[in-house]
């Protein structure tokens, strides 16, 4: 045990120097995503965007006068605070500077409280979206360019009243991603003069939801909302409501976008429909054909949110002169919003060379980035139906 301690205590000396030496040849980042659990079919196009960024930044070679950027992956398991926890707090060992991720928001929180705030790292979330992390406390650490659930409640109720829905019935996931979206789902389908008829929580993890899937069908709705997880239990309860004949068709928050959903149930799904995250433009375009080419899908939910957390912390790197979290949190609203010129997919060893000489950028990035408040995306959305087997998209919001 002593042997360990004395090993983590270097390795938290190793990590403050590298900090303070903000032109060290090597700057890591961890990338810390579900690669295990609910959302585990998205996590990997993720970490590939934002190791896309890393790679551009050190082919470039104008990051700190030459440091190549290393990528620390790390599993949060999506749903498991122990395992994030941990897996944070061995980036931490390592020496990171900054922390990709995490992904869900439960774990997002549990990261942020006991490592990231702890250690003064800061950490930048692609897709962790709950409400409940625009209050947290976190000192100035925690930036998100995927936007709040708050906003994609509006969004949905947006649409469902857009396609004549009168009513719904909603389940979600019983944690703090889950819990947040419906209330907000809930409270913004009310306002615009929707009835919801249920709210219930259900579980990841189970084998059979018959009678969670009984319980909605009783209370009725022109529709069922599924606030829940793509390979877990919202794929559950979507096989069930059609076994079952309650439902034909389905509203799909972020959570249940995905390729892996329609594969999954088939051609039944076809027909229903929802939003994520997403931006129209040269930003997405540039950077969906740059992801083709590295051999991964970067139209994969959070995909291109990704990329963009990873630039975010090279160009707020530079922009202050120096790896260390202390230094380089105070210029991530800088390098991301107006004035300056605008930085898009590809662009990025431009907007390092422009920052070098005194200049101002704007990264707008893969997905359309502006970040207000306390760090957090403002956010547009792309709207889906899933057509002939695959997720289509047919608009923006």
């Amino acid at each position: 045990m002593k042997k360990m301690l004395m090993a983590t205590t270097a390795a938290a000396l190793l990590a403050t120097t590298a900090y303070a030496d903000g032109h060290a040849k090597e700057v890591k980042l961890g990338v810390e995503f579900g690669f295990t659990g609910p959302i585990e079919s998205l996590a990997g196009h993720m970490a590939s965007g934002a190791e896309l960024a890393m790679k551009e930044v050190t082919d470039s070679g104008m990051l700190l006068d030459g440091a190549k950027v290393i990528s620390v992956r790390t599993d949060t398991g999506c749903i498991d605070n122990g395992l994030a926890v941990s897996g944070a707090e061995r980036l931490i060992a390592e020496g990171v500077a900054g922390i990709v991720g995490g992904d869900c928001s439960g774990v997002t929180g549990a990261m942020l409280q006991n490592v990231a705030i702890p250690n003064g790292m800061v950490m930048i979330s692609p897709s962790a979206t709950s409400p409940g992390l625009t209050t947290m406390e976190d000192n100035g650490l925690f930036f998100r360019t995927a936007p709040s659930d708050a906003r994609e409640g509006e969004v949905m109720a947006e649409i469902l009243v857009e396609r004549g829905i009168k009513s719904i019935a909603l389940t979600y996931t019983n944690n703090d991603y889950g819990k947040g979206l419906a209330d907000s789902i809930e409270s913004s389908f009310k306002a615009a003069g929707g009835e919801v008829t249920i709210v219930a929580a259900h579980e990841d993890g189970k084998a059979d939801y018959s009678a969670e899937v009984g319980a909605l069908a009783s209370a009725g709705g022109d529709l069922l909302v599924v606030a829940g997880y793509l390979d877990q239990g919202g794929a559950g309860i979507i096989k069930s409501a059609l076994d079952a004949g309650a439902w034909e068709t389905f509203g799909l928050p972020g959570g249940m976008i995905g390729d892996s959903l329609p594969e999954a149930i088939g051609p039944d799904l076809n027909g229903s429909y929802g939003q994520i995250a997403g931006s129209d433009g040269p930003g997405i375009a540039a950077y969906s054909a740059m992801a083709e080419a590295a051999g991964f899908d970067g139209t994969s939910s959070y995909s291109p949110e990704s990329y963009d957390a990873a630039a975010l912390f090279l160009l707020a790197m530079q922009a202050a002169n120096s790896s260390a979290p202390a230094d380089y949190k105070e210029k991530i609203l800088d390098v991301a919003n107006a004035p300056g010129e605008k930085i898009y997919p590809g662009e990025l060893g431009k907007a390092l060379e422009l920052i070098k000489a005194g200049k101002d950028v704007d990264y707008v990035g893969a997905s359309a980035v502006e970040l207000i408040g306390p760090g957090e995306s403002a956010g547009t959305y792309r709207v889906v139906e899933v057509q002939d087997g695959k997720n289509a998209t047919v608009g923006f919001k």
